[in-house]
């Protein structure tokens, strides 16, 4: 098989874990803390790709580490918004869409940061994004605490791919990555420490097993598999295969039992149709580099 074939298999495959794990973090937040969870989750995928990489943050400059620790603090913000806001009833299936918004978010925080130009696909794929929000999150009237942290999980990884598009090297990637990592997993053992007192592990085997795959699955292997894919592919290839990615959370989310009404599928397709308009409409200005650069993910 050639390689980008193979890139593009293994790219769709960690799409396709990273949709399957919203039923799944929803189940295990119901059994244990958040915070915990997230300690537990980060620290063995750390452990993990240090096993297999274990070279990778020698001789890292100093640089790096100060922009590996600002990633890492924008990534665990959206980890946590995205796991708190499942905690606190949002469904995976709207957990998925509402996430998906930061391919939407990416170019306008660029123009914002870094005065690169919005073209008018951009306008009306915001527009889109929007009005399906709207139809997502609005439930009797209001929008709930769990939408609303949601959004903001979406805004972090918008901001995140962002500074990776400025900052990320083929030379530096696998560091950034791992330091990243470090800093969620040391950040979420203070929390859990100092709010669970202390670290609350998975109560049963099944728990473990649900934090064994989300770490070495869903993070470890979905982080390697999408950095090698990246290398063999377009950007913008890579940016459309993730999008599938809320399709893969309703298929999943509709197995486990959630029930979308009318307006709320209506919603999950104008944010879709956004996500698309963004990411395959050719780009009109330099800058664009920094909404393609998708190293993070969905997945929560």
């Amino acid at each position: 098989m050639p390689v980008r074939a193979r890139a593009t298999a293994a790219l769709i495959l960690a799409t396709l874990i990273w949709g399957s794990t919203f039923v799944l973090v929803d189940e295990v937040v119901s059994a244990m803390p958040v915070d915990s969870f997230l300690a537990t989750r980060f620290s063995l995928a750390f452990i993990a790709l240090m096993l297999i990489r274990p070279r990778a943050l020698r001789g890292v400059d100093k640089v790096t580490w100060l922009r590996g620790l600002l990633l890492g603090a924008t990534l665990g913000v959206g980890y946590a918004a995205q796991t708190q806001g499942l905690a606190k009833g949002t469904l995976p299936t709207v957990s998925g869409f509402i996430t998906g918004l930061f391919v939407v978010l990416t170019p306008l925080l660029s123009a914002w940061w870094f005065r690169t130009r919005i073209g008018w696909s951009t306008a009306v794929a915001v527009l889109a994004a929007t009005a399906g929000l709207a139809l997502l999150t609005l439930n009797g009237g209001r929008i709930g605490g769990g939408e609303w942290l949601t959004t903001l999980c979406a805004l972090a990884f918008a901001a995140q791919i962002v500074l990776l598009g400025r900052w990320s090297t083929p030379q530096n990637t696998l560091a950034l990555v791992l330091i990243q990592l470090g800093t969620v997993s040391i950040a979420e053992l203070a929390i859990a420490f100092a709010v669970d007192r202390p670290l609350v592990l998975p109560p049963d085997g099944r728990g473990w097993l649900a934090v064994v795959f989300l770490a070495l699955a869903a993070t470890v292997y979905g982080f390697l598999a999408q950095t090698w894919a990246q290398a063999h592919m377009p950007a913008t290839r890579a940016a459309v295969i993730m999008t599938t990615e809320p399709m893969f959370a309703a298929l999943t989310g509709a197995i486990a039992g959630d029930r979308l009404r009318l307006h709320q599928g209506v919603g999950a397709l104008l944010v879709l149709a956004a996500m698309y308009l963004v990411e395959l409409t050719p780009a009109r200005a330099g800058g664009r580099e920094s909404a393609e650069a998708t190293i993070p993910h969905l997945e929560p």
